[in-house]
């Protein structure tokens, strides 16, 4: 309609139509290590922000786990991503607010508590390369990497959010 010129005559002639964005919405965040992560768009429940009091500690449960939340009646466990993945610094408890990005696959979702979001963004799956030099223990979380200079120093990594939920190392 906005490109048709005979709706609405000599009014439509300087509207241009907008550019669709190639690719699909994902959220990119930090870890504390620096190493940034995104998850696509439409596997995330929600982003939650809650102070540390707000995360019941659970005793005997795998140390990646930091706790449980209560979502609006429903109970939520939250995870340390960065432990999780491997990384060598443990996301920050010590602060007023801790990030955490609720992912979900089928009936299951799990809080995945991260240092610092940064936000939403366009970005195309087809331009995705496969992941390197990344530690053993991280691969197969990984879907790929984007690199966004000639040097490879700006590496955006896409995680795979059913493999992180179906894991067998929350059992440990």
């Amino acid at each position: 309609m906005v490109g048709n010129e005979e709706f609405l005559p000599g009014q439509g002639a300087g509207i241009q139509e907008l550019d669709n964005p190639e690719g699909e919405q994902h959220l990119r965040f930090y870890l504390p290590s620096g190493n940034e992560f995104a998850l696509l768009a439409t596997d995330i429940r929600e982003v939650i922000y809650k102070s540390p009091e707000g995360i019941t500690a659970i005793p005997n449960v795998s140390p990646l786990l930091l706790g449980t939340i209560n979502v609006r009646g429903r109970v939520i466990w939250v995870a340390d991503l960065a432990q999780f993945l491997g990384d060598p610094i443990p996301v920050n408890t010590d602060q007023p607010e801790i990030k955490i990005i609720a992912v979900e696959d089928q009936d299951t979702i799990l809080g995945l508590a991260v240092e610092r979001i940064v936000g939403m963004q366009w970005l195309d799956e087809k331009k995705l390369k496969m992941s390197t030099d990344v530690a053993d223990g991280m691969a197969p979380f990984l879907r790929g990497e984007w690199i966004f200079d000639d040097k490879g120093e700006q590496v955006l990594r896409l995680l795979d959010q059913e493999a992180i939920i179906r894991s067998a190392r929350w059992a440990a």
